[in-house]
């Protein structure tokens, strides 16, 4: 399985920086990806639901083992990264 597509929609909130869809083998997309500006640095948070009963968050799709996350995660930061260059670019 390859991821094919990668888009990023860049936020400005305290937090929050970003918005990805990956798309795998050109057939499959998982929206709402969120890249997270944490104090250790960036990292990635799958979609999740609030659960009403307690209020938590789950995961709706997540990777299954630490490979695929790694994949995941250099994907979406490499296109957070070249989103933002490109908005720097075209600010100047």
């Amino acid at each position: 399985m390859k991821i094919t597509d990668v888009r990023i929609r860049l936020k400005d909130e305290s937090k929050l920086k970003g918005i990805a869809s990956i798309t795998f083998d050109e057939c499959f997309v998982v929206h709402d990806i969120k890249v997270i500006e944490g104090k250790d640095g960036l990292f990635i948070s799958m979609p999740s639901k609030k659960k009403a009963s307690d209020g938590q968050h789950k995961d709706i799709a997540h990777p299954i083992n630490t490979e695929t996350r790694e994949a995941i995660k250099e994907a979406v930061l490499t296109a957070y990264n070249k989103a933002l260059e490109e908005k720097s670019e075209t600010a100047e």
